[in-house]
């Protein structure tokens, strides 16, 4: 079905197109949010901006070029992060590729995607290569994949471990819209040229959890029972934590010491967010990144709405711009692109000078084709394999 706009709103009305706008538009609004609070306790946040943060506000500190000089960045005010610029990179992946996507995909277009073309970097308020911007963790895939030459496959072994990977993992949710299981996959396997451990299985859920969010008659429950289904170790048992707790709260106001106390015995970054000790972001089966469980949390509390799910993580703090990202992502695909407030994403994309809508719309167009591919490659199979079985009981062939 070829999507088309609805002549007042100017918003696809085809259902995928809908629902990954929603997703992408989602992603970014949550990110660019959260930007501005990342790194702070919940006191600290209300105390800087007296009271709660309910919208687009303006960086932490006034004189953000200075304060912290590792980076210099232009958090706040609207302005996207590495999260969206990563995710747009993928979705660029995937329309040159054009097919579901590897470990060697990273290496053979997203290594390009980061250090070949500058793009605008709203952070840095100029064009800069992509991987200017992004911080260490992100690097890794540059320093491995191109100058290592090491194999894709294992690239990722020796990163740090945190949420790089799966903070851009939403739109193989999308290509895989409405099979989680496929995916998990397709995300475990592109993310292991990133991450190893626990950041490499927080990608596959969350674009799994995306994959739920796509499928018509979704919920946030559905996606949070998913996420259990498909997740291993460390990582299951925290957003099992995670969320048994927050379904105790009908609003994320009140619920962040709750959750935090019960994401803690699974995060390895340090209660002082910035002060990390040796043990921190080291692979383990018994860990989880803090982003994705936190995310499943607010979208929990908030019953799948986009506006409470994304303000429950921007408040929360710590990696804010992750967890809001994550879960506007998610409650984006669930509720398709009117659900992200229209005095949020206009002055996001002005204030960021990035199209934030037309991401989606081709991210949906590579899903549709993918998906047709798929579907002749599994009749072809179904045919091959009944070759194989006819008779066989009686021993005539095919």
């Amino acid at each position: 079905m070829t999507p088309q706009d609805d002549p007042l709103t100017g918003l696809p009305t085809d259902l995928l197109t809908d629902k990954a706008v929603g997703c992408v538009t989602g992603a970014a609004v949550g990110d660019a949010l959260g930007g501005a609070t990342e790194g702070w306790t919940p006191e600290q946040i209300q105390d800087r901006y007296d009271g709660y943060v309910t919208g687009i506000v303006p960086p932490y500190f006034e004189d953000w070029r200075n304060a912290r000089p590792i980076a210099p960045y232009h958090k706040g005010d609207g302005h996207v992060t590495d999260d969206t610029l990563m995710t747009h990179a993928l979705i660029r992946v995937y329309e040159k590729a054009g097919r579901h996507l590897d470990a060697y995909a990273a290496a053979e277009h997203l290594v390009p995607e980061m250090m070949g073309e500058k793009r605008w970097i709203p952070e840095l308020e100029a064009e800069a290569l992509p991987l200017h911007r992004v911080f260490l963790a992100e690097k890794w895939l540059v320093l491995r994949l191109h100058y290592g030459h090491i194999d894709p496959r294992e690239a990722g072994v020796g990163n740090i471990v945190n949420c790089g990977a799966a903070m851009y993992m939403a739109p193989v949710g999308i290509v895989n819209a409405a099979n989680p299981d496929a995916a998990y996959a397709e995300a475990i396997d592109l993310a292991g040229a990133h991450q190893s451990s626990y950041g490499r299985e927080a990608a596959g859920v969350l674009a799994a959890a995306v994959a739920e969010g796509m499928r018509p008659g979704a919920t946030a429950d559905s996606v949070v029972a998913t996420c259990l289904r498909l997740a291993r170790d460390g990582t299951r048992a925290a957003i099992e934590a995670v969320c048994e707790r927050a379904r105790g709260f009908g609003h994320w106001e009140g619920s962040f010491g709750a959750l935090r106390e019960a994401v803690a015995p699974y995060d390895t970054v340090a209660e002082t967010y910035r002060d990390q000790g040796l043990g921190a972001r080291r692979p383990s089966r018994l860990h989880s990144i803090e982003e994705l469980p936190l995310a499943l949390a607010f979208l929990l509390i908030a019953g799948g709405d986009y506006r409470d799910t994304v303000l429950g993580g921007v408040n929360y703090g710590r990696d804010a711009d992750s967890i809001a990202s994550m879960g506007g992502a998610i409650a984006g695909a669930l509720s398709g692109a009117k659900a992200v407030p229209s005095e949020w994403l206009d002055p996001v994309t002005e204030s960021s000078r990035i199209d934030l809508v037309a991401p989606g719309v081709s991210i949906a167009e590579v899903a549709r084709r993918l998906h047709a591919a798929d579907l002749a490659a599994r009749r072809a199979h179904e045919t091959a394999f009944t070759s194989l079985t006819w008779g066989t009981s009686t021993g005539e062939t095919a």
